[in-house]
């Protein structure tokens, strides 16, 4: 019976077409397009409007202060302890009362991402893989969803890498802006994820030419000068 009071409730909440797309895809079967994109280190990122925020404290993510993740990323401590002792580079931004607020990481090495996608992103010499990044509902449309970002290149920097590559699903509309926002350029390259079954994963690398980001981006204004007669 509980069960089925919680379908209840997501139908009534999502709606049967969308509930039901999210059953065939959990149990089914589900496709992700993961675009890779990259961007050096040092050219300057283009102008945003993004919000201010009240500064937030920069740690770096070790496996004796992953608790700092219980209040608002419960699920993930014991995941943030495991990439830290892997040796992965993570930065976590506490508020003033030792929460984590936001969170990053970064890999100089193939990284294997067994905790999601479950697939092999391979790193090449200079370059790190950035993956992970992730803010509480608070400070979406702020601009930590850059700074996150500014710090783990200038952490990743200092280890000797000049190049941050990382993938993007193609249907998560928002990153794909923030990317664009913050200079990306696309590789032309998808790693593609497939799950039959919410058991057995499939995955193969494609190519693409027609630009992904470009439809996303806003026209310029255009200016319109007026002649007195």
């Amino acid at each position: 019976m509980r069960a089925l009071s919680k379908i209840r409730e997501r139908i009534q909440r999502k709606g049967l077409r969308n509930t039901l797309r999210a059953a065939f895809k959990r149990f089914v079967f589900y496709h992700w397009e993961l675009l890779w994109m990259e961007r050096d280190l040092v050219s300057p990122v283009p102008p945003h409007r993004l919000k201010p925020y009240t500064p937030l404290r920069v740690e770096r993510i070790t496996v004796n202060n992953v608790q700092a993740f219980a209040k608002h990323f419960g699920d993930r401590v014991e995941v943030m302890r495991e990439l830290a002792a892997e040796g992965h580079t993570g930065l976590m931004f506490l508020d003033d009362d030792n929460h984590t607020c936001a969170f990053i990481w970064g890999s100089s090495r193939h990284y294997h991402d067994r905790h999601f996608y479950g697939c092999w992103f391979p790193v090449q010499a200079g370059e790190f893989f950035e993956f992970g990044g992730e803010l509480i509902r608070k400070y979406w449309g702020t601009r930590l969803s850059l700074d996150i970002q500014l710090e783990i290149w200038k952490a990743m920097a200092a280890q000797g890498c000049t190049k941050v590559v990382d993938v993007c699903e193609s249907d998560n509309i928002p990153a794909l802006k923030l990317h664009l926002r913050t200079g990306y350029k696309e590789q032309g390259r998808i790693m593609n994820v497939y799950c039959l079954f919410g058991r057995w994963k499939f995955f193969r690398e494609t190519r693409y030419t027609e630009s992904r980001l470009e439809p996303l981006r806003k026209p310029e204004r255009e200016t319109v000068s007026a002649t007195a007669s």
